[in-house]
């Protein structure tokens, strides 16, 4: 029997891009029968509003904080170089577009990679643009799909199934079994924690 393991995030999640070297570590090591769905939570709606400076200032902290308690490294290039809105839906939908070829978690890592490392801002429309092209898309496709009422809809469903899910931190993780959610607490430098909750309750819930 397949199991779903649910990856509640947000592409421009800071906290997201921090835990996304320890999940892969835990990708390599989930059993084969365990099937990963990906759940773009959506953080914040589309507006094409500058962010307020007090704002901007709180969202940098906590990059302080992560290089400090993780160890991850930020650009902080970002907050003199581009004009911050509190916008991440685009980005979100954009993981969607992509995965209609086959290319959601490399959009996924396209977007936290030009916003923390890059400089590069995935609220607007022109940045996810070029990250399409770069991951080599069809692009008219790709520009398409973005703006399609499915591809709209689809994003509002995983926003709905995030809020059945009960997940409502950035990132979360869910083990399912039948019509049982379990959540898995996260450790940021310890894959096989993740791991090995998911190895006890496929011990414990499964047979």
């Amino acid at each position: 029997m397949t199991h779903t393991l649910y990856y509640v995030y947000d592409p421009m999640c800071s906290w997201c891009y921090a835990f996304a070297p320890t999940f892969d570590e835990v990708k390599k090591k989930l059993n084969s029968n365990i099937n990963i769905v990906y759940v773009p939570g959506g953080l914040a709606e589309h507006t094409e509003e500058i962010m307020p400076k007090r704002m901007q200032e709180q969202i940098e902290s906590i990059w302080y904080e992560i290089e400090d308690v993780v160890g991850t490294k930020f650009n902080h290039d970002f907050w003199t170089q581009c004009t911050p809105k509190r916008s991440t839906y685009l980005a979100c939908e954009a993981t969607l577009a992509a995965k209609e070829q086959n290319k959601e978690e490399e959009m996924i890592y396209s977007i936290q990679n030009a916003y923390y490392q890059r400089a590069m801002n995935p609220s607007d429309k022109n940045t996810i643009i070029q990250l399409a092209n770069e991951l080599n898309l069809d692009i008219d496709l790709f520009k398409k799909t973005l703006s399609s009422e499915d591809n709209i809809n689809n994003f509002a469903q995983k926003r709905d199934l995030r809020q059945k899910l009960n997940l409502n931190s950035f990132p979360s993780l869910a083990l399912k079994y039948k019509k049982e959610i379990y959540p898995i607490n996260i450790k940021y430098n310890d894959s096989q924690s993740i791991i090995n909750q998911i190895h006890n309750l496929s011990e414990n819930v499964y047979f």
